[in-house]
């Protein structure tokens, strides 16, 4: 039975990264094109400017959550309840290409538009991509030197997505209505890209509305990763993973990714769906977001 569950897990994250001949859309715009680049100044201010403030035991932030959901995939965690321990920033937005460029001098991305999504990155290119970050933040006086870009635990992931919620997605119970077929998803297409509705649109971050902490494309347009490392069940702590060595047996393991994206059917977007990939592998329909922490 272990190895039926492993072998499905597998084949998830092989389509994951193999992906598919079908385009999300246009890959970019002469209009876009044209458009003047903003200084990597400018990108890095707006990133701390896009960061919403947590800070849990404050309204309308909950001390404490119920985490996970319906045993209802191989990654499926059972909820339980998990009390969030410190504050925290977290982007708005996931990572754009344009910010990507400017902190690592290039553009991975297969589909490319400036406030487009990164992708194509892996696990460890993200955590590369934070630390250089935050020395680029703290050179222009826009960290401390007790402030740290990071990816965000899987628990600081979960509680963001809900935004207070306790139902299958931030914005209520389901994501289709009464008279949807097949892939159609008439409720979730006003939050989140997926299979459904992702087919000739180019978007960029923050296109569509924001779960009840603003927080843009938690359900859906790609998977995001978390800093944990892949173990069943998932970890019932909020205390950062993301300082790893990445020569570490735990750098390099199976790493958990949330959301779902825009290549994945409805009912994979919950707030509760997890799925994992190798540390060292990117897709199309991976990308992140980030943290910045407070160290004591």
């Amino acid at each position: 039975m272990k190895m039926l569950v492993f072998r499905r897990i597998l084949g998830l994250s092989v389509a994951l990264i193999m992906g598919s001949t079908a385009a999300p859309g246009i890959c970019g715009s002469p209009q876009e094109a044209a458009a003047k680049k903003p200084s990597a100044a400018a990108l890095l201010k707006l990133f701390v400017e896009e960061c919403v403030l947590i800070t849990p035991g404050t309204e309308p932030f909950p001390k404490s959550f119920q985490m996970g959901g319906p045993i209802d995939g191989p990654l499926a965690v059972a909820a339980r309840e998990v009390e969030m321990k410190t504050s925290f920033r977290i982007s708005r937005y996931e990572v754009t290409q344009e910010l990507y460029l400017a902190v690592t001098g290039i553009n991975p991305s297969r589909w490319k538009g400036q406030r487009n999504s990164v992708e194509m990155v892996s696990f460890l290119d993200a955590q590369q991509f934070c630390a250089r970050l935050t020395l680029l933040l703290r050179n222009e006086k826009l960290l401390t030197d007790k402030e740290l870009v990071r990816l965000p635990t899987e628990v600081e992931w979960e509680y963001c997505c809900r935004a207070g919620t306790s139902t299958p997605f931030s914005f209520g119970d389901s994501a289709t209505a009464e008279g949807d077929q097949e892939n159609i998803a008439s409720l979730l297409n006003e939050y989140a890209w997926h299979t459904g509705n992702a087919a000739g649109n180019d978007p960029v971050v923050g296109a569509l509305k924001p779960n009840p902490w603003g927080l843009y494309d938690v359900h859906g347009y790609l998977w995001e990763y978390v800093s944990d490392p892949y173990a069943a069940p998932a970890s019932a702590s909020d205390e950062p993973t993301a300082n790893l060595n990445n020569d570490s047996p735990a750098a390099n393991a199976a790493r958990i990714i949330r959301g779902g994206s825009w290549r994945d059917h409805h009912s994979l977007l919950t707030s509760h769906s997890r799925m994992l990939i190798p540390a060292y592998a990117g897709s199309d329909a991976i990308g992140f977001r980030c943290v910045i922490e407070t160290l004591p």
